[in-house]
């Protein structure tokens, strides 16, 4: 099994990556520790978000945009501040640059194309120099994550046929051979056939090994999300408190990092591994893939915010605006789960669920089924059923029946008085065109937004009105998804060893590289960079290397 290159991964990177190597002539070898159901890896999962600056859609929904503007934000977002931080930011800045120019029209070229209406993802709602997106940069790949995979996909099959790749499935890497400052292979396990669905657990019975002679090698194994222990030893507890004891997991159970740690007992240097990206706004699935499934809910900003125990959350920590400063607020207060509270008519118009198996609409890139399931009565087919089945939602006539219903799965007992109370005193504030608070003026600027007034912020209404019921009440959970650190790399996608000197040969892309030089979104993420960083990174890997 012998290439000019091996690409540890076979996920969006390290497609990316080799797409670009097979253009230039380059033979290829993919391993992966998965069968080939799971060929695309996370991304087939994804909503299929990508960050793009100044694009065509976003001028039809009369959005300006800029590289300026964007930059500000991200780096706002990013607040770099550590001496690692040099690479990173180099990254940060080529992204941008990558996403306001080359982007759109060199994935357009390749079949990509995008749904019109471009979304406001992490909205910030603190300061202009602070975290968050200005405007809406989140542009869904028409088909979702299955989407952004295809043509990468359909050209390394092809490759595969011409016979310029081959595909090591269940080759499970656990060494890489360095010496004198320059990789010279890979060794590993060989796992006994699977043919579980994509996405579930696999065994990991081994029935072999493998040792591959390479001069390239260019990692693209992802990160940690879907092993919670590697999770909490990484996480900073003490400055952030303690992660929930239950968690959901946001991805399955072989994105376990499991490569990163092989990697560094080889020499290669990894940074930022306290930097990480959880969701708060997390479901237990009803219909679980692989172990703890969690699925994000995407709000519209309308759903109230409690604690456990019935305290509303602070300003940023609204929905859709703050993802760090919320999860931070949670472990802070030492609780396993928060609350939204809200009506039918918010459900309807802002709930949206996170992946391509939960927007069949989307992921169809058909208009009738989009129009069918976005514009028809009640929220889309894939949140009823969550509403119906799922273990943490409450719907209620009364509110004192929704507050029984909170205490019966909640894990602290809600003061009805003081959880009405709050709920009142924002509801005055809806009369008040000069309200005070903080998220009633959020949804109003949102409506502002033609996108959102049609399809994502709701009509603002009281939330104790009767005629918008029934209310609701969902119990939220952290649901573990991306890694924000990795190995270190330089603008070539290059790997460091301790103390500064590049591994000759040695590269790495995607999550594994904290989607590019070792974390590239700094602190805080702005979203659509999650899969715009896998593209960027492993293409800019595979050039290096071709």
């Amino acid at each position: 099994m012998q290439a000019d290159v091996v690409i540890i991964g076979g996920g969006l990177a390290g497609l990316v990556a080799a797409n670009e190597l097979i253009e230039r002539g380059k033979s290829v070898t993919i391993l992966d520790q998965e069968g080939r159901q799971n060929l695309g890896g996370q991304a087939f999962w994804s909503l299929g978000g990508l960050l793009m600056i100044d694009t065509p859609e976003q001028r039809r929904m009369r959005v300006r945009d800029s590289l300026a503007l964007a930059t500000n934000d991200w780096m706002g977002s990013a607040q770099f501040d550590r001496p690692e931080d040099h690479w990173p930011r180099e990254w940060a800045k080529s992204y941008l640059k990558f996403a306001s120019q080359d982007m759109r029209p060199w994935l357009h070229n390749l079949g990509m194309r995008w749904f019109p209406v471009v979304g406001w993802a992490e909205r910030g709602g603190s300061l202009a120099d602070g975290h968050g997106n200005s405007i809406p940069r989140f542009h869904v790949t028409w088909g979702t994550g299955p989407g952004v995979l295809k043509p990468f996909v359909e050209r390394i099959l092809a490759a595969e046929q011409a016979g310029k790749l081959k595909f090591g499935f269940r080759h499970r890497v656990t060494d890489l051979d360095i010496a004198d400052g320059k990789i010279r292979g890979i060794s590993g396990d060989i796992l006994a056939p699977d043919d579980a669905v994509r996405g579930a657990k696999t065994n990991r019975d081994i029935v072999g090994d493998f040792d591959i002679r390479a001069e390239q090698v260019i990692i693209t194994s992802g990160g940690i999300g879907g092993n919670f222990d590697l999770v909490r030893r990484n996480w900073n507890a003490q400055k952030y408190g303690a992660l929930p004891s239950k968690m959901v997991s946001g991805v399955p159970a072989h994105v376990d990092g499991l490569m990163l740690e092989a990697a560094q007992a080889a020499g290669a240097e990894l940074i930022n591994t306290d930097r990480m990206w959880h969701y708060t706004e997390g479901l237990q699935n009803w219909d679980p893939i692989w172990p703890n499934h969690g699925i994000r809910i995407l709000p519209g900003p309308s759903s109230m915010w409690f604690d456990a125990t019935g305290e509303r959350l602070p300003a940023p920590c609204l929905p859709g605006f703050d993802t760090m400063s919320t999860l931070h607020e949670i472990c802070k207060r030492g609780h396993d789960h928060s609350w939204f509270v809200l009506t039918q008519k918010i459900i309807e118009k802002e709930f949206a669920l996170s992946g391509s198996e939960q927007n069949p609409d989307l992921t169809s890139a058909k208009w009738v089924e989009v129009l069918r399931a976005r514009l028809g009565k009640g929220a889309t087919p894939a949140v009823e059923a969550f509403k119906e089945h799922g273990a943490d939602f409450v719907v209620a006539d009364d509110f004192e029946t929704l507050v029984a219903g909170m205490n019966r799965i909640g894990d602290y007992k809600i003061n009805p008085e003081r959880l009405r109370a709050q709920v009142e005193a924002r509801d005055a504030q809806i009369d008040n065109r000069f309200t005070k608070d903080a998220q009633i003026s959020a949804i109003h600027t949102a409506r502002n937004y033609l996108g959102d007034k049609l399809l994502r912020t709701a009509k603002p209404h009281k939330i104790l009105d009767p005629t918008k019921g029934p209310l609701i009440a969902v119990k939220l959970h952290v649901v573990t998804r991306k890694t924000l650190g990795g190995l270190h790399t330089d603008l070539d996608a290059r790997v460091f060893a301790p103390g500064g000197k590049i591994i000759d040969g040695l590269y790495a892309a995607g999550e594994a590289a904290g989607f590019g030089g070792g974390g590239y979104h700094g602190n805080n993420a702005l979203e659509g960079t999650f899969l715009g960083g896998c593209i960027h990174s492993g293409r800019r890997a595979g050039r290096a290397a071709g």
